[in-house]
């Protein structure tokens, strides 16, 4: 039986806060073929024994055209099962054309009331007739991806991976927000630190280290997500902006702080390794895409006595 995940989602992070289900369906059917927007998931999943293999498909314009080219992509594929995480009936009636039999979605769900987490989680256990399923998952990384993780990290320091980059700049901490972080911290002289960003978000890494005392830190802007892994799940905390690397962080058990300024707290209900700071004055379950609450309400102090709190 050939078994298939449908995540209509184009963000990494979005996509790897499912990955808890995609294993239990995994446990049950075998390895899974994802289907999804987002490019740079092969590259995060490439270790993932249950993963059988991640297919790409592109956002049409016109609704439509997209259904009739759903249904080719899913055709090729040869599945006996999809389950689409997502109230998608368009998705549902691409699926249909295509051939397949058994099909699972989002039923009676609306967009807007999405809590990504509770609705995954419920919608596996339906699915698969379960008591209970987590929420969150072991990330498999080879060994070979351990022992490249093993010859970067400082052993003799603290490591934090600093996710400076986000999707948005109403997610961002901010350059000097960061700077100041590193500099008090550094004050202890125990710390190593990476910069987290995309390839399009070298001068916020730029900026940040020109502003830094101390010459511990290194930008991970120009490395792939591959070359990323190793790192990410060695080091010894993340601290920062809602992006993918704390999903990869906190689901290979390391403490992860994260700063909400604009994400709400669904994406990071699900794991026990999450620690969440929110802006003075703001309500979590109030946070939202369109809260854009100033970056300065969250204090340097903050976010440090979370550090050394978590730290030991």
């Amino acid at each position: 039986m050939k078994t298939g995940i449908f995540l209509n989602f184009i963000g990494l992070g979005s996509n790897l806060l499912h990955l808890s289900y995609c294993h239990q369906i995994a446990k049950k059917y075998g390895p899974v073929t994802v289907v999804t927007q987002c490019k740079k998931l092969k590259e995060a999943l490439y270790d993932d024994p249950l993963i059988n293999d991640i297919i790409i498909f592109e956002k049409k314009k016109k609704k439509l055209f997209h259904i009739f080219y759903l249904s080719k992509v899913l055709k090729k594929l040869n599945l006996d099962k999809l389950f689409i995480f997502y109230p998608g009936k368009r998705i549902y009636l691409a699926a249909k054309i295509s051939g397949i039999r058994d099909i699972s979605y989002y039923k009676n769900i609306k967009k807007k009331n999405l809590h990504l987490v509770n609705t995954a989680k419920n919608f596996t256990l339906e699915c698969l007739n379960l008591d209970s399923c987590p929420t969150e998952t072991k990330f498999f990384v080879s060994d070979a991806n351990r022992e490249i993780g093993k010859n970067i990290i400082n052993k003799d320091k603290f490591n934090i991976v600093l996710g400076v980059g986000s999707s948005g700049p109403t997610t961002k901490w901010g350059v000097d927000n960061y700077s100041n972080l590193i500099n008090r911290l550094n004050l202890d002289n125990k710390f190593y630190f990476y910069l987290l960003c995309g390839k399009d978000e070298s001068n916020v890494s730029n900026q940040i280290m020109r502003k830094i005392i101390k010459k511990n830190c290194s930008s991970l802007h120009d490395m792939t997500i591959k070359e990323l892994i190793p790192i990410l799940t060695s080091c010894n905390m993340y601290v920062g902006n809602d992006s993918f690397g704390s999903h990869i962080t906190s689901q290979s058990g390391i403490k992860s702080i994260v700063i909400l300024l604009d994400s709400p707290r669904a994406y990071t209900d699900y794991s026990k390794n999450f620690y969440r700071i929110i802006p003075r004055g703001y309500d979590i379950d109030k946070i939202n895409h369109g809260s854009k609450a100033n970056p300065n309400l969250v204090l340097v102090e903050d976010v440090i006595k979370n550090i050394d709190k978590l730290k030991n």
